[in-house]
Order: C-alpha cells, then sequence, then structure tokens
C-alpha cells in the first residue's frame, strides 16, 4: 500500500514536457515487458538454451527495478540517479558478457573466457563511476574515463579479434550471425555510454560535445542494448530449438 501511495505521489508531480522523466517511465516498462517475455518462453527451450534465454531475462528483470527506483529518483530530486544506475551496470553488464561465453560453448569455450570478459566489463564500470561521481572535478573525469574506455576497447578486441572471434568462426552457421550481431550490440550500442559519459562530466570534450541530456542517452542506450540482446539469444535458442526437432 505504501509503495503504491508513493507511486501516486510520485506521479502526480511529473511535469507532462518532462521528457527525460517520460524515457524512465518507457524504460521501466520495456525493461518489465520483455523481462515477462523471456521468462514465458523458457519451457520451449531445452537445457542447453533455456539457460542463455534465462540470462537474457534476468538482464531486462534487475534492469527493470532499478529503472523503478531511477525514475522515482528523478521524479522527487530532478537529479540523476547516477549511483542506482551503476548499480545497474554493474550487474547487467557482466551477464551480458556471460551470454557471449554461453552461446560459444558449443564451440568449446572455456570458463576462463567468461571471466576475462567480466572483469573487464567490471574494470570498465568501476572507473567510470569514479569519474563520474567521486572524482567528478578537475582532470579526474578524463583519466578515469580512459581507463573504462581502454577496458571497454579491450572487450570490442576480444569479441571481434581475440578467441572469442575464432570459437563463432568455428561454430559457424547460427552461431556466428548471433556473435556477429551482439558484436555490433557493444561496438556500436555500448559506446553511447561513452558519450553520455562525456555529456555528464569536465574535461577537453566539453568544446565537442553539449553538456546535460545524459539520462536520455542513457535510457535509450539501455533499452536498445539489453532488450536487443535478450532477442538476439531468443532468435538464436528458437531457431536451435526448430534444428533440435
Amino acid at each position: 500500500m505504501k509503495t503504491f501511495l508513493s507511486l501516486v505521489d510520485v506521479t502526480s508531480k511529473l511535469d507532462p514536457t518532462d521528457y527525460v522523466g517520460f524515457t524512465f517511465f518507457v524504460g521501466c516498462m520495456a525493461m518489465m515487458a520483455a523481462s515477462a517475455f523471456f521468462f514465458l518462453s523458457l519451457n520451449q527451450f531445452d537445457k542447453k538454451w533455456r539457460t542463455s534465454v534465462l540470462v537474457s531475462g534476468l538482464i531486462t528483470f534487475i534492469a527493470a527495478v532499478h529503472y523503478f527506483y531511477m525514475r522515482d529518483y528523478w521524479a522527487v530530486n530532478m537529479e540523476s540517479p547516477t549511483f542506482f544506475r551503476y548499480v545497474d551496470w554493474v550487474l547487467t553488464v557482466p551477464l551480458m558478457c556471460v551470454e557471449f561465453y554461453l552461446i560459444l560453448k558449443v564451440a568449446g569455450a572455456k570458463p576462463a573466457l567468461m571471466w576475462k570478459l567480466i572483469a573487464f566489463s567490471v574494470i570498465m564500470l568501476v572507473t567510470g563511476y569514479f569519474g563520474e561521481a567521486v572524482y567528478n572535478t578537475g582532470s579526474g573525469p578524463a583519466v578515469w574515463g580512459a581507463i573504462s574506455g581502454a577496458a571497454y576497447f579491450y572487450i570490442v578486441y576480444e569479441i571481434w579479434f581475440g578467441s572469442a572471434k575464432k570459437l563463432a568462426v568455428n561454430a559457424g552457421g547460427d552461431i556466428l550471425k548471433a556473435h556477429k550481431i551482439l558484436c555490433w550490440f557493444v561496438l556500436v550500442g555500448w559506446a553511447i555510454y561513452p558519450l553520455g559519459y562525456m555529456m555528464g562530466t569536465e574535461g577537453w570534450y566539453n568544446s565537442i560535445l553539449p553538456q546535460g541530456g545524459i539520462d536520455v542517452v542513457y535510457n535509450l542506450a539501455d533499452a536498445i542494448n539489453k532488450i536487443g540482446f535478450g532477442l538476439v539469444i531468443y532468435a538464436l535458442a528458437v531457431k536451435k530449438n526448430e534444428v533440435h526437432n
């Protein structure tokens, strides 16, 4: 009852022209809908692919819960919910890296690949948080952002040219196609986050990129990447399930 009354109170304060708040609400509902879709579809897959689809559902479910809190935080404070956002990312982004390992297991992927991708994703996120929320004055954002960017580019290299790519090529067929699509999500979709980072911090890039509006950028990126990742995995699982049957 208290949660319902809190939600009513928050929504009564929303400005109809608050496009940032609108993206938080849309993001929350989109993530919830995606979670329901992935979870309800689990029974149609065998054990091998059920785990991959389950992880997709967990990614969007975790995001939906955090978006519920972030939209309320924004409505009350009209400030970017940086802490909640990074808590969400530090849980969901490593899970997105796990997806690479899960689809490549059929090609002989080892847990070492998964842990390597997870480690660099955590480095990317923790250093990004330091630059955006802790050491966010002077040269701090640029320095921590550079470290975060280096970790990101390592992940890009690993999946595009490293051992993950070799495994995908060896698997071929639908696995290779799905891997390529996920790689594009990381290269293009994840690249939106550094843009948001630079729009919300101080640095040499301020003369190039406009300041403010980072939550709209982040919200759109989250919806595209997390739901898109899951749909690619779901489509792959459907194809493999049809072949198996």
